[in-house]
């Protein structure tokens, strides 16, 4: 069901981001990003730039080659609306992505080849993004080499708790699954002796 309604308010922000998937033939796929902002209002930007209600402020768009695996084998962008002249200098440095993991560590080559003035604020948002996209298009993703290993996409949410009902019943071989670090911590705690099995330490003996 919507939101409840709320009464006596005035519209002002409206920002639509859409995400896109495409299996192309050669056996690669695209995931396309676009953003669009948009004012209620006229106003007027620094340097006397008018913009009326419903004229972009930001329309941003990206596209992503990927593989099966996830890593990004071209990128393209474009700025069809910007605020500011020197916006556009933030586009030569998506190509740092390229070969860039949506699997892994997505986040950290965000930050690593577009943080700060390198890249733009809007883009690496739209970008971050598309990671989820990606996931929800190449299924291959999800699958594990290792049978004994559970799906990636697994314990990263409430839904696929191992202790919830979704892992439950369509994945009970892995309810109550733990990581393996975790699981060799356990058992090597179990293995442990107790410190009152465990010899005087003759550095700490009493004289």
């Amino acid at each position: 069901m919507p939101l409840s309604p709320v009464a006596n308010r005035i519209p002002k922000h409206l920002r639509d981001v859409r995400f896109r998937s495409f299996e192309r033939e050669d056996g690669l796929w695209d995931i396309e990003g676009e953003l669009l902002d948009t004012k209620a209002y006229d106003l007027v930007l620094s340097g006397e730039r008018k913009r009326k209600a419903g004229d972009a402020i930001h329309h941003m768009w990206i596209r992503c080659t990927i593989n099966t695996d996830l890593v990004v084998q071209a990128i393209e962008v474009a700025m069809d609306a910007h605020p500011l002249g020197d916006c556009p200098q933030a586009l030569p440095a998506m190509q740092n992505m390229v070969g860039c993991s949506m699997a892994r560590g997505w986040r950290k080559a965000i930050e690593a080849n577009l943080g700060s003035i390198a890249g733009c604020t809007h883009m690496r948002e739209l970008l971050f993004n598309m990671a989820t996209a990606a996931f929800q298009s190449v299924h291959k993703a999800f699958v594990s080499a290792d049978p004994n290993q559970p799906p990636r996409h697994l314990g990263q949410c409430a839904g696929w708790d191992f202790n919830g009902s979704g892992v439950a019943a369509i994945y009970p071989q892995f309810v109550g699954w733990q990581p393996l670090l975790r699981q060799t911590s356990l058992a090597e705690a179990a293995k442990a002796p107790a410190a009152a099995d465990m010899p005087p330490d003759p550095g700490k003996t009493k004289a």
